[in-house]
């Protein structure tokens, strides 16, 4: 019973901390967004996004609204958006999307966690070949008619649609993602995320003891508060 309890207790902890640094992420996405705009969501399009991707992850209102208020302290105006590149265990590429205020201490923290876990921090533009920008959309299906709904969305550069059960994830080029983001907008579709994300251009295999070496870096940067989000080219 005590390993049970002790089972349950780690997994809401889990969830608890992947909750909170979603938050921590949205947060400094909102602040990015009324740095390079304004605090109006009406006139700021990636304010809009960051806004609706934070409420899909479940962000209270009241949050959100903090959020907003204090992207206007000097320590919020101060983040910069780097994007750092690695190599991972047997030649995993990696990418590492930061907001930060201090580049210094986020660089260091960085090459120590690829330097720790059998990595090498690599050259701006060395891993540009491994990935592809895209923008991905994801929406409830709802009641929409999704054979009419995909030819309408090709016109908007849509290049992928899937679906399932209750989802549609549609993939665009990155040129295309604030079009689309406005097609979706004009049609009061309910967006639960809309994000650039970097996808491989190439995957490698790797064997399953491979993949929890490689995941251990993986997981060490992403527990870094400077560090939005992490890609890899691991299949």
């Amino acid at each position: 019973m005590g390993r049970v309890f002790e089972k349950r207790k780690y997994k809401m902890f889990a969830r608890y901390d992947k909750m909170a640094k979603g938050f921590t992420r949205m947060g400094k996405e909102i602040a990015i967004a009324i740095k390079l705009g304004s605090a109006d969501p009406a006139g700021n399009a990636r304010l809009r996004v960051a806004i609706q991707n934070a409420k899909g992850l479940n962000m209270p209102k009241d949050r959100i609204d903090a959020a907003i208020k204090r992207a206007s302290s000097k320590s919020e105006a101060n983040l910069e958006e780097i994007v750092y590149e690695g190599k991972g265990p047997y030649g995993i590429g990696i990418l590492v999307e930061c907001a930060t205020d201090n580049p210094t201490r986020t660089v260091a923290n960085v090459r120590m966690n690829f330097n720790r876990h059998g990595g090498e921090l690599g050259k701006t533009g060395s891993l540009d070949y491994l990935f592809e920008r895209k923008g991905v959309f994801r929406f409830k299906k709802d009641n929409l008619n999704v054979e009419d709904l995909e030819l309408e969305l090709i016109d908007f550069g849509a290049e992928e649609i899937e679906t399932d059960e209750d989802e549609i994830v549609v993939t665009t080029a990155f040129t295309d993602f604030g079009s689309m983001q406005k097609a979706l907008e004009a049609k009061h579709i309910n967006i639960i995320s809309s994000e650039l994300e970097r996808i491989p251009t190439s995957t490698v295999e790797l064997t399953d003891e491979q993949v929890e070496e490689v995941m251990i870096l993986v997981e060490k940067l992403e527990e870094d508060d400077d560090i939005q989000k992490v890609y890899h080219n691991m299949h």
